[in-house]
């Protein structure tokens, strides 16, 4: 073939090359664009029963979402096996924008590691958007009860282990690994209660008398403290938290315990990324919003954004350290 005829054929398939990158980074555009399409509503799914703090939180946020967005946002309750249920609708949706989710750890992060959970899911299967909150778990007893202090309950349980029941809000929840910490910290050892639809759900068991001991998170028990119904003994993290400032601290009481609840919102992976950056920014006007942070703050939540990329490594770095307490969680036939 003579040489101008090879350069003509070059150049016409280099043409051909740059027209259809141009075209796809042009779709690419064009969908960031359509997105949210009019009239189109946005799932927002809370793995949880409505009235607990991910559903809350998750109802804090959806107005901003929607202004932000466009679109009406509309959170769907789907409560059951600790989360697990939510997660797997959240994973199987089409990673097209309009299904996103609340992700809390423990829950999020450690059910697909167990292989007895037959979790569909595993950490590769969301796309982190962000973090919004930290919340420490408290150990809280009837107002009546005759333990007045941390470690009077925690002597109790020692003495007489499984003689005490206990909330959690699921098999390897937060609630879950803070009772397997503190019996291997302390040698308490409380006999467990799976609340699995939720915070809601074990707290209207324990003020109904069905469980004695609620483990809970800061957000679970500021209104029922200021109600008179119920005694928070401890709070498990390094500070006082600021809606229960008369409450110590595990470290206080002479126990090197903490433990809390993550929480933060994902999509399915596979976002597109035009799509995924529309709601980043959605999301973190609404996590930050001065409203919402007070809100928060009103329900014992400090807010403690990540965007998405640091979320996905905070993730991560969960995954790491939970894998090392697991077995202390596993269902034991």
């Amino acid at each position: 073939m003579p040489r101008a005829r090879i350069i003509a054929a070059f150049a016409a398939v280099t043409l051909m090359a740059l027209t259809g990158c141009g075209a796809n980074a042009g779709a690419a555009n064009k969908a960031a664009d359509d997105f949210p399409k009019k009239g189109k509503s946005i799932d927002l799914i809370v793995s949880f029963s409505s009235g607990g703090a991910v559903d809350t939180a998750a109802r804090l946020v959806q107005p901003i979402l929607e202004k932000e967005l466009g679109t009406n946002v509309e959170v769907i309750n789907k409560p059951g096996a600790g989360g697990q249920i939510g997660y797997t609708q959240l994973t199987s949706a089409k990673p097209d924008g309009y299904t996103i989710g609340a992700t809390g750890s423990p829950s999020v992060v450690v059910s697909p590691l167990d292989p007895a959970r037959g979790a569909k899911y595993t950490r590769d299967s969301f796309q982190p958007l962000g973090r919004q909150v930290i919340d420490p778990t408290v150990i809280a007893v009837q107002p009546d009860s005759p333990y007045k202090s941390l470690k009077d309950l925690l002597e109790a349980a020692k003495a007489k282990p499984k003689s005490m029941t206990a909330s959690t809000t699921g098999l390897q929840t937060g609630e879950h690994f803070a009772l397997a910490q503190i019996q291997q910290t302390t040698g308490a050892e409380f006999a467990p209660v799976h609340f699995s639809e939720g915070a809601s759900q074990a707290t209207t068991a324990f003020l109904g008398k069905h469980v004695e001991v609620l483990v809970a998170n800061v957000s679970d028990v500021t209104d029922l403290t200021k109600q008179g119904k119920a005694r928070v003994l401890g709070v498990m993290t390094g500070e006082r938290a600021p809606s229960l400032p008369d409450v110590p601290t595990f470290k206080e009481s002479g126990y090197e315990i903490e433990a809390g609840t993550v929480r933060g919102y994902s999509a399915p992976a596979g976002l597109p990324d035009a799509v995924a950056k529309k709601l980043e920014a959605a999301l973190q006007k609404a996590i930050e919003d001065p409203t919402v942070v007070q809100k928060m703050k009103d329900l014992g939540l400090q807010t403690s954004y990540l965007n998405g990329a640091d979320y996905k490594a905070f993730w991560a770095g969960q995954e790491d350290g939970f894998k090392k307490v697991l077995p202390l969680v596993q269902k034991k036939d």
